[in-house]
């Protein structure tokens, strides 16, 4: 078994809910789990559907499954199916989490200020000085 493929284990989860087994009307697929095995292979690898390997069989014959399946909502009822959910993490309490130093007082207030104050504050950029004030150039 490869690094990249299904179980037997994860197979055995949800080999019945995909379409194409004995009883289904048309088509018997036998290569369900070929397919599946392509489609993680495809995205775990972060590969285009173009550089699917051969073994995995024609490239464009397994996107345009995918994208059936996709638009029937089978890919999430496999994933409902094989989500096995950890109860361990439900029971959190408030001596678990915690909160930064910073969260533990009140909203600081801040004081409005006008324009006219800021301007006051403020130096000038310029070398030279500001109009009105006494300077010692005649071209002031």
């Amino acid at each position: 078994m490869r690094r990249f493929e299904l179980t037997d284990e994860q197979w055995e989860k949800i080999k019945h809910l995909l379409p194409g087994k004995e009883g289904d009307s048309g088509r018997t697929a036998q290569d369900n789990r070929l397919f599946v095995d392509a489609v993680l292979w495809t995205a775990r690898t972060g590969a285009q559907w173009r550089d699917l390997p051969a073994r995995f069989g024609n490239w464009n014959s397994i996107y345009q499954r995918f994208n059936r399946w996709a638009k029937a909502g089978r890919w999430q009822a496999i994933f409902e199916q094989m989500q096995d959910p950890d109860l361990e993490w439900l029971l959190i309490d408030s001596t678990i989490v915690r909160a930064p130093q910073h969260a533990a007082g009140a909203l600081k207030k801040r004081e409005t200020k006008r324009w006219d104050d800021l301007a006051a504050a403020w130096e000038p950029r310029s070398t030279l000085p500001a109009k009105g004030l006494d300077c010692q150039y005649a071209s002031c």
